[in-house]
């Protein structure tokens, strides 16, 4: 069972999503430590490739999603996983029952989201982690009363999202972010983003120089700093349940 590409989520395997599909397998891979032998929640786990990653180090993943056509291609795909269908506004898990939840490019899309930091609170053991990526509002919908992505509800900028967190009753360990490396500063003269979203939103085939940039993204092209927040490009945030 392959996902239908809707712009909601992220699909491993196509050429024309590699640039979005590094960048964020860029974040995991920067987190995947918190996760070493730990019961992981992943809350809105997508397609799966993210929680199959956290699997590799992790004692156990619960990867739970709402869209249950999404949940069975996750059971079908990744067997190793433990699949869940359920709302994040009221996680299907007991008090304390796990080390860690992983939130990755999902709270962005969320009407409640500090009922969500609740209920992720709730599930995790004292000392627990929470570890959340999300767009920069800043960047991604820069002089926007509304997010530009039509799937995003309300979008963070760094301040705002550390605040959200502390007062959701969570310790703020990291607070970093995700931008373009030097190799991806200077290709297509540094418009990658750009001329992806023209070519989206016109429908026009793909030019072959911007398919063969796109396709040839690795995680390697992007850096995972506490420098210049407001200009990264993802907010990358570990916190502690206190």
């Amino acid at each position: 069972m392959t996902l239908p590409l809707t712009g909601e989520r992220t699909v491993p395997g196509i050429a024309e999503e590699n640039y979005w599909f590094r960048r964020h397998e860029a974040a995991y891979l920067h987190l995947i430590g918190h996760c070493a032998d730990a019961v992981v929640l992943e809350a809105g786990c997508g397609e799966g490739y993210g929680a199959q990653l956290i699997r590799t180090v992790a004692r156990r993943v619960i990867a739970l999603d709402y869209d249950e056509l999404t949940s069975r291609h996750v059971a079908q795909a990744y067997p190793q996983l433990d699949v869940l269908r359920g709302n994040l506004a009221t996680l299907p898990l007991r008090d304390g029952s796990v080390d860690v939840v992983a939130n990755l490019q999902v709270i962005e899309h969320l009407w409640d989201q500090e009922g969500f930091l609740a209920e992720c609170r709730r599930v995790l053991r004292p000392g627990g982690k929470l570890i959340v990526t999300t767009p920069n509002r800043l960047t991604f919908s820069p002089g926007q009363d509304t997010p530009l992505n039509p799937f995003h509800t309300r979008e963070l900028a760094p301040s705002e999202l550390d605040e959200m967190l502390r007062d959701a009753g969570f310790r703020v360990d990291e607070l970093t972010g995700l931008r373009h490396g030097r190799r991806l500063d200077t290709l297509l003269n540094g418009q990658i983003i750009d001329a992806q979203v023209e070519v989206a939103l016109s429908g026009a085939p793909w030019p072959a120089e911007l398919k063969e940039a796109v396709e040839s993204v690795t995680v390697r092209d992007f850096d995972i700093t506490p420098d210049d927040m407001d200009g990264c490009l993802d907010l990358v945030a570990v916190a502690v349940r206190a």
